[in-house]
């Protein structure tokens, strides 16, 4: 019987990968809200206290473009598995 010299990618390297591409998006989410709110602050004057509080915690840009990135990386893991099997 002939052997498959094909390399098997495990589980745990799989999830080590993930967990990468998601520290990744994390990263560039951050960058992003730091450049946006460095240029919105060059802009603006200093927001007031309740101005500040009913500001939602994240930055909307940043989250979607950080989606649409994940969810690219996840269609490439995904076709990535369908073609190893």
């Amino acid at each position: 019987m002939a052997t498959s010299n094909k390399k098997k990618t495990t589980i745990a390297k799989l999830n080590r990968e993930r967990g990468l591409a998601e520290r990744r998006v994390a990263k560039q989410t951050r960058k992003a809200a730091r450049k946006q709110a460095a240029t919105h602050d060059e802009q603006a004057a200093a927001p007031s206290r309740e101005q500040e509080a009913a500001q939602p915690l994240a930055n909307q840009a940043a989250i979607g473009a950080a989606t649409r990135a994940f969810g690219a990386m996840a269609k490439t893991d995904a076709t990535r598995q369908e073609k190893s099997a």
